[in-house]
């Protein structure tokens, strides 16, 4: 099963990063108000970019490795 590390564009123009085994299943989740908290109060939410591993941990990783970036970091990533 794949696994995703995502980042999500909410409608403040802010990011959201998370991680999930369902791209598609996910964001619908974010814009029925039961995903994460802080999306729920800046829907709707668009996931814009991914990144797969096979592991959920891996995944995991790369989403404690990103938040800590600022905006301008994460902007960057967009572009590649």
């Amino acid at each position: 099963m794949t696994n995703y590390f995502y980042l999500a564009r909410c409608a403040d123009a802010s990011l959201y990063a998370g991680t999930c085994i369902d791209l598609i299943e996910r964001e619908a989740k974010h814009n029925a108000g039961k995903g994460a908290k802080y999306t729920r109060s800046r829907l709707p939410v668009k996931i814009i970019y991914h990144e797969s591993f096979e592991t959920l941990s891996e995944a995991r990783k790369r989403e404690a490795e990103i938040k800590k970036w600022a905006k301008e970091e994460k902007e960057k990533l967009l572009q590649e």
